[in-house]
């Protein structure tokens, strides 16, 4: 495997120049995520054919030919479980990879197999065994070694010819353009995170429209405090002290130490900002508290829930695709809500290729039940 380590704008922009003109390049990251909110890139690997580019980001200055190659639209950028590369290139360049091949995705799509890791997929595509020796390597430190240049080395390289045979695959069996709509998707659901965290919780059905709104708004400030101060969420407060505060609504400082799971760091921090913004929710006016979210499904709905995973699972075998990478898990519940006339936001991937062979039949399928 050959592979070049790039430490100047200058050698980035010469490797960059010698491939102008390609139309796919294989890309991965080495991040670390010590204690941060962002993950911080250490290294980038690019491929175009025979040799690996590993790209330095400790060492380049100018950024802007690795934007603009990441951004090109005549240049396919093939990832494998792309989410948190997403999440690396939009934290360090600003762009995101577009139009993006996810070979993880693909593998679904082609059911090879539904989240399947990277080594598994290069040793059922290419036959070969990835190295593991630097799979836990400190990619911060300076310099890089041998060994750690030549494990990132492999981990793109084999990228372009599994992206070879998946693509082949995908234009017998005309799915390329659901790949790269999924690819489309996963960066539009990036870009537009929303703020419905505090609809993850659990139990959060059980919250009356005054709790819910404390819970929302703390989530919400959770998640600006942890980005301005680059912290886990967990480390400004966990999700237990979340929904206390929406339970039990504390009005002081006392309040809050005895009601609420805080320790004394956390207190000192933020217990003047939390009982503020407690005073905020607790003055919103009832028109505008958020609705009650709904409750469990109940047994018919349960039921009907069955026959409509199997309805998919029949989908998915006529598509030769795994069901899981037609719809996700809560879009049965969406569906379910849906079909008995409740109001459902519905996700953008129910739009495009999914709408014609999956949402649809199932809209009709409800429907006739």
């Amino acid at each position: 495997m050959e592979w070049q380590l790039i430490e100047s704008d200058a050698a980035l922009q010469a490797a960059l120049a010698r491939v102008a003109g390609s139309t796919v390049v294989a890309v991965d990251t080495e991040f670390m995520r010590r204690n941060t909110f962002f993950p911080q890139v250490a290294l980038v690997q690019l491929c175009f054919g025979d040799t690996a580019l590993l790209v330095d980001p400790l060492a380049i200055n100018d950024t802007a030919p690795l934007a603009a190659l990441l951004a090109d639209p005549g240049v396919v950028k093939v990832l494998h479980s792309a989410s948190e590369d997403l999440e690396v290139f939009s934290r360090w360049l600003g762009v995101l990879p577009e139009p993006l091949f996810d070979t993880q995705r693909a593998a679904a799509l082609l059911d090879l197999g539904f989240g399947m890791g990277y080594s598994a997929l290069v040793k059922l595509v290419c036959d070969v065994d990835l190295p593991k020796g630097e799979t836990t390597s400190d990619w911060l430190r300076r310099p890089l070694t041998p060994s750690q240049c030549e494990y990132a080395a492999q981990d793109v390289a084999w990228l372009l010819p599994v992206w070879r045979h998946l693509e082949e695959l995908c234009l017998q069996q005309g799915k390329e353009s659901w790949v790269l709509a999924d690819g489309r998707d996963a960066i539009a659901a990036y870009n537009s995170p929303g703020n419905d965290y505090f609809k993850r919780f659990k139990n959060a059905w059980k919250l009356n429209p005054r709790q819910l709104a404390i819970l929302r708004a703390v989530c919400t400030w959770r998640e600006e405090t942890a980005r301005r101060r680059d912290k886990p969420r967990g480390w400004i407060i966990d999700d237990q002290a979340c929904v206390q505060l929406a339970q039990f609504d504390p009005q002081t400082a006392e309040e809050l130490k005895s009601r609420v799971g805080l320790d004394a760091a956390a207190m000192r921090r933020n217990a003047d900002e939390l009982l503020e913004l407690l005073a905020l929710e607790r003055a919103l006016p009832e028109a505008q508290l958020p609705p009650r979210l709904p409750g469990p499904l109940d047994a018919a709905q349960r039921n009907q829930l069955k026959k409509l995973k199997a309805r998919v699972r029949a989908i998915a075998a006529d598509l030769s695709t795994a069901p899981e990478a037609l719809l996700q898990s809560r879009d049965y519940e969406l569906l379910l809500r849906e079909a008995v006339g409740e109001a459902v936001e519905q996700p953008p991937h129910w739009q495009g290729w999914r709408l014609d062979v999956v949402i649809s039949p199932l809209r009709a399928s409800l429907a006739g039940s």
